[in-house]
């Protein structure tokens, strides 16, 4: 039956209208859909290392998250202000995210105090048992798991390697974050006892602001130290290329535990990758969102602990590495 041109109109209206309806309830819907995932920070947005996002975002994209199509970042920075923290983990807990996301110690220890019903996956160098962060490693119970980067356990290892880098030093410094005495002290301890088996002193030298950082190495030059470890922390690893440029300047052999201070023109890094870390925080904030309890999901311990080293870097403080190392080495820098 030919339907009129008036009532073909009133048809199309009716349907236009019917759809104007739809939409608005489809676009909530999809809004809905949206998850957000907190992240908690000691440092600044402007100094972040971005292996960590890049990691976090990688482990997410592997479990079927992209951000801004199922999933967004509330960040939140502390500005290298401790004191700052809780009031930055209790507005995550009344945004109500999804997941927190703790890169630290203290974020970890911050978050936890703030909530025991939201999900918390972290990222840190020190035994979350002994932080009370879990109750064990294969069983977290609770609502926290996440990634143990053994920080502490390789400071031993790493003197050795730096003292074969430099065997004329008889003092190596030590570079330490005063406001992370947490994971500070253990490694502090394992140093003194791995330094006496060799023979070596440690000088320890505290930086918790850029000053300081370039007031350590004109310490080092002072008391003649030949060469320098530099602790694992989320403060210096959010000033790679300021800790490298200075390690040059000053001509001090440095010994890093990321990569990415070897790829900023650092002599040799020895510890797990950053980006591999986040990467299965990432895989696990994606299992958490498909349903997985924290207390079902073990702390992760690194797999693999990569050395990388620079040559060119090497060349310029007239430096001979050993063919043992370079053997050994994971990557090398020419």
């Amino acid at each position: 039956m030919l339907l009129s041109r008036h009532t073909r109109r009133r048809e199309f209206i009716r349907l236009l209208g019917g759809a104007t309806v739809a939409w608005p309830i489809s676009a909530r819907e999809q809004q809905a859909a949206i998850l957000v995932v907190g992240y908690l920070n000691y440092g600044s947005p402007a100094s972040e290392n971005p292996s960590r996002l890049t990691g976090l975002r990688r482990g997410l994209n592997e479990t079927g998250y992209v951000e801004g199509r199922n999933f967004v970042i509330e960040s939140r920075w502390a500005e290298n202000q401790p004191d700052r923290l809780p009031a930055l983990a209790a507005d995550l807990v009344e945004r109500r995210v999804a997941v927190i996301v703790a890169a630290g110690v203290q974020p970890a220890l911050t978050a936890k105090a703030a909530t025991t019903s939201i999900p918390i996956v972290f990222s840190l160098g020190v035994d979350p048992v002994q932080l009370g962060l879990v109750a064990s490693l294969n069983r977290p119970g609770g609502n926290l798991t996440g990634v143990n980067g053994l920080v502490a356990e390789l400071g031993a290892k790493s003197l050795a390697v730096l003292h074969e880098l430099v065997p004329s030093a008889e003092t190596i410094g030590f570079l330490e974050n005063p406001h992370n005495e947490t994971i500070f002290e253990p490694m502090r301890r394992d140093l003194a006892g791995a330094a006496s088996v060799i023979g070596l002193k440690v000088q320890i030298l505290k930086a918790g602001s850029d000053g300081e950082i370039e007031g350590a190495f004109k310490s080092l030059v002072q008391a003649g130290t030949r060469a320098l470890l530099v602790g694992n922390d989320t403060f210096f690893s959010a000033r790679v290329e300021q800790v490298a440029e200075l390690a040059a300047r000053y001509a001090i052999p440095t010994m890093y535990s990321l990569r990415e201070f070897v790829l900023a023109g650092g002599l040799i890094s020895y510890g797990a990758s950053l980006v591999e870390a986040y990467q299965q925080v990432g895989v696990y904030v994606g299992k958490i969102l498909n349903g997985t309890k924290p207390a079902d999901l073990p702390v992760v311990q690194p797999t693999k602990i990569e050395m990388i080293i620079n040559l060119k870097a090497a060349k310029a403080l007239r430096l001979d590495v050993p063919d043992r190392l370079l053997a050994t080495a994971d990557d090398v820098i020419e």
